[in-house]
């Protein structure tokens, strides 16, 4: 960001000082955790679930802050904080929101930030790995670490750049409708990109079309004179042209402005092509295990091309890449045994994309499949894990660990597939130890499955 007196940041989040005295002093970061300070940040104290941040106001102006945003002037001035450095809003989310907003539009009037927005129902947070990688060659680029893409996550990487950023990448996520255009109101785009609309949040959005609605909110937050990037081999997303003035697809199947051909999965799982765009070629060699990367390096590619960039280096930036995010296709050795750690979260789609790289990278060696619950799934719950489990068997895959997963299990074992069935992640970990010599396992499930748990309890343990 650019710095701001603490005055002006109160004026920014639409909040007021609590009293006079430190109004000059400079805010130069903004963070909502306090034990990240170092000095001279804004400290925005949210109310979580276990955690409330109004309890940390004076040790966090201790550690430096300038100053605290907050929301209960009660319980921030119960720590014994200063009110001078306290600043009131109606919510401390809402606030953050204000002045990520009023920071970017500032920026933008004494520079031009190319803001590039990435949105799907998969793929976000390797897509936007892809093209960290590919547009560093633009100059400075800004990024977030993970998935930093709710109102929390998305505001706090707009507030890293400053006005040296040739690049801001923007993951959006979105599990109801209005989130996608909360989240552009905040951060304007130049290229958006529509990965996929996939089953994923059924239970909030109440079915796949308004999965596709609230995708498509991010085609109506790209600024007049930019480009949404969109999907051609995913009808609902092809559908979302209609909301832009200019559109670029991208297509494993050969369909798109961009598309790939001459696609080829190695003995390691990873996948290569021919990338095409306006009649000129490169060959990528990709570094990511599954072949669905290969879309999601195909939506890079496109941004990218929209962004300017000639496509030999595209395909330079894209080939050999490897997971940049934890637990997402993460992909490593141990002996005789070969893990594939996707476990960062799970949609049907995505869940079949992790069962077919499993299949692909096992060769001839046994496979064993540790899978926790898709979430969030509604009524459609039973069904589509049951679905999951028979597509365990049509796989071919040796052995299922199902965690807390009764209908997926059913599936499979209705299939005739090993099965094996804990209720959690501990009674899972003596399953999992007994079969972790070698092979090649999957993990994968929701986040709140914690399925991760097991991935990182065997890391450890063998590395």
């Amino acid at each position: 960001m650019i710095p701001l007196s603490l005055a002006r940041t109160a004026i920014a989040a639409c909040g007021t000082l609590l009293a006079d005295g430190h109004g000059e002093d400079e805010v130069r970061a903004v963070t909502i955790d306090s034990r990240s300070i170092t000095g001279g940040e804004l400290f925005v104290a949210i109310t979580g679930d276990r955690v409330d941040g109004h309890d940390y106001a004076k040790q966090a102006l201790d550690a430096g802050a300038t100053g605290v945003l907050i929301e209960n002037d009660e319980r921030a001035l119960a720590t014994g904080a200063d009110p001078a450095r306290l600043i009131r809003v109606p919510s401390t989310q809402d606030g953050l929101g204000l002045l990520a907003k009023d920071s970017l539009a500032r920026i933008r009037q004494i520079a031009s930030p190319l803001v590039v927005g990435v949105t799907g129902s998969v793929g976000k947070t390797t897509t936007k790995d892809l093209l960290a990688s590919v547009l560093a060659g633009r100059g400075p680029i800004i990024a977030p670490p993970g998935s930093f893409n709710n109102e929390l996550g998305l505001p706090l990487t707009v507030l890293r750049a400053d006005e040296t950023t040739a690049t801001l990448v923007l993951e959006m996520g979105a599990d109801r409708i209005g989130n996608l255009e909360h989240l552009t109101s905040i951060a304007p785009l130049d290229i958006g990109a529509v990965l996929a609309v996939a089953r994923a949040h059924l239970g909030e959005f109440g079915g796949i079309e308004n999965v596709a609605k609230a995708k498509s909110e991010l085609v109506s937050g790209i600024l007049p004179g930019g480009t949404a990037v969109l999907n051609a081999d995913d009808h609902r997303v092809r559908a979302m042209s209609a909301k832009a003035s200019t559109v670029l697809t991208f297509s494993a199947s050969g369909n798109g402005d961009v598309f790939a051909s001459d696609i080829v999965v190695g003995a390691d799982g990873r996948a290569s092509f021919t990338l095409h765009h306006s009649g000129s070629s490169a060959r990528v060699d990709l570094g990511l295990v599954g072949e669905h990367h290969v879309s999601n390096a195909l939506a890079a590619a496109a941004v990218a091309l929209a962004a300017g960039l000639p496509l030999d280096e595209i395909a330079a930036g894209l080939s050999g890449l490897g997971a940049s995010s934890p637990h997402r296709m993460d992909v490593w050795s141990a002996g005789d045994l070969t893990v594939i750690d996707d476990s960062y979260n799970a949609n049907p789609d995505s869940m079949r994309a992790g069962l077919r790289a499993l299949a692909q990278l096992t060769g001839e060696g046994r496979s064993l499949a540790v899978l926790g619950a898709m979430l969030e799934l509604g009524e459609d719950s039973d069904r589509e894990h049951e679905a999951i489990g028979r597509e365990v068997a049509a796989l071919g895959i040796d052995t299922l660990i199902a965690v807390d997963a009764p209908s997926l299990a059913a599936g499979a074992r209705s299939a005739g597939v090993e099965t094996l069935e804990a209720a959690s992640v501990s009674e899972a970990w003596p399953l999992l130890l007994e079969r972790a010599d070698s092979g090649t396992i999957l993990f994968k499930g929701s986040n709140g499955s914690k399925i991760w748990q097991l991935a990182d309890r065997l890391k450890e343990q063998l590395c």
